[in-house]
């Protein structure tokens, strides 16, 4: 993981704040914390200066993009071809997150797709990138556990 400014409990409490309400003003969010509306100000531009903060359009669920099947797809690449495999990956829209692994496959990549048929092209593109050996597919049947940092933010800002 890269050097990454953390987040203090302050920053945790904002970033609650902003969950609960996101359309809330600065104003809003320093009257909620009790906290000056510059320090409010300062800390967002802080957390965004600092990566952070993802992107908004991480909040988009892609299934109301038409994209309703998830699957997660193992990739074993040739280690020759790494940035290739990266600019590859990065030219098909429908996989939306990718992370190394240890373990049989060097990439995990998190896919969405239409349907199975969408699901097949997505993993022949795939296969079609220069530096990709083979490929492994789990489709999700459902989601048990979502993404939670807030938990996470919980812990922090009570601590």
């Amino acid at each position: 993981m890269p050097n990454m400014t953390l987040m203090d409990p302050l920053d945790a409490r904002i970033v609650l704040a902003l969950d609960d309400d996101p359309d809330a003003t600065i104003l809003a969010l320093a009257q909620t914390l009790g906290v000056a509306r510059n320090t409010v100000h300062a800390r967002l531009r802080r957390m965004a200066a600092d990566d952070m903060l993802k992107p908004f359009s991480r909040r988009v669920d892609p299934a109301a993009l038409g994209y309703g099947l998830v699957a997660f797809m193992s990739l074993a690449v040739s280690q020759a071809e790494p940035e290739g495999v990266h600019q590859g990956l990065l030219a098909v829209p429908e996989v939306i997150e990718v992370h190394y692994t240890t373990g049989d496959a060097d990439l995990l990549a998190h896919v969405v797709a239409k349907d199975t048929a969408d699901l097949h092209r997505i993993t022949k593109a795939i296969l079609a990138i220069d530096g990709v050996d083979r490929t492994s597919t789990a489709v999700s049947l459902a989601e048990v556990v979502p993404y939670r940092p807030r938990s996470l933010l919980h812990r922090l800002a009570n601590s």
